[in-house]
Parts: C-alpha cells; sequence; structure tokens
C-alpha cells in the first residue's frame, strides 16, 4: 500500500525559501510520476509541479515557474520541492501526489494523496 508523508513546512517571511519533502512507502515508486499540489483557504486545490518517473523531465505551474524546483531520488523513493523568493500569494497546504505514470495538472488523476503541510509566507 503506497503511503506519502510530506515534510518542511513553516512560517517564512517574503523572498525566503522553503524546502518541502515527500517519503513515499510502498511498492512501484519509480513506475509514478511525484507532483505537488496546493491549496489555500477558501480556493480549489492546484497543480504546482510534477517530475517524471526518471527524474529527467518536469513541469511547473506558470505562477511559480523559475522560483521552485522540484526533484526525485529513485533510491530513497523521496520527492522535493525547493521553493525560492516566496510570495504571501505561496501560502497555502502543500500536498504531495502520485499514482499516475504520466503528469497530470487534474487532481483526479492521482490515487494516493500525503496529510499535507502547512505553508505560510508572512512578514
Amino acid at each position: 500500500q503506497v503511503q506519502l508523508v510530506e515534510s518542511g513546512g513553516g512560517l517564512v517571511q517574503p523572498g525566503g525559501s522553503l524546502r518541502l519533502s515527500c517519503q513515499f512507502s510502498g511498492p512501484y515508486f519509480s513506475h509514478y510520476v511525484m507532483s505537488w499540489f496546493r491549496q489555500a483557504a477558501g480556493k480549489e486545490r492546484e497543480f504546482v509541479a510534477a517530475v517524471s518517473r526518471g527524474g529527467s523531465d518536469v513541469y511547473y505551474a506558470d505562477s511559480v515557474k523559475g522560483r521552485f524546483s522540484i526533484s526525485r531520488d529513485n533510491a530513497r523513493k523521496s520527492a522535493d520541492l525547493q521553493m525560492n523568493t516566496l510570495k504571501p500569494d505561496d501560502t497555502a497546504v502543500y500536498y504531495c501526489a502520485t499514482g499516475t505514470p504520466v503528469p497530470r495538472s487534474e487532481p483526479r488523476h492521482y490515487a494516493y494523496w500525503g496529510q499535507g503541510t502547512q505553508v505560510t509566507v508572512s512578514s
């Protein structure tokens, strides 16, 4: 059974950085795309970034392109999201998701979700 556990959230000032980590447990890690989504209060869950099964291809929402970087380590069964130049609009609960072999931006395509980690960007 697949389980995902996120870590690394917290409070940061505008312009600061945070690194989120997602630990995968279960079989077939390298068969799946690893993605990050976020959900701000009162808003729908939105796609942030995805990394292909081998790690060579990455995809980003326009709102985070150039500021966020996604990576994965197939040996450790983990995926990270490095977030730089954070803005107040980045405040949300961030979720790790997997379960699809190809990158998808719609949450309905993902079978497995972590519990989420809060990121708050505020002075």
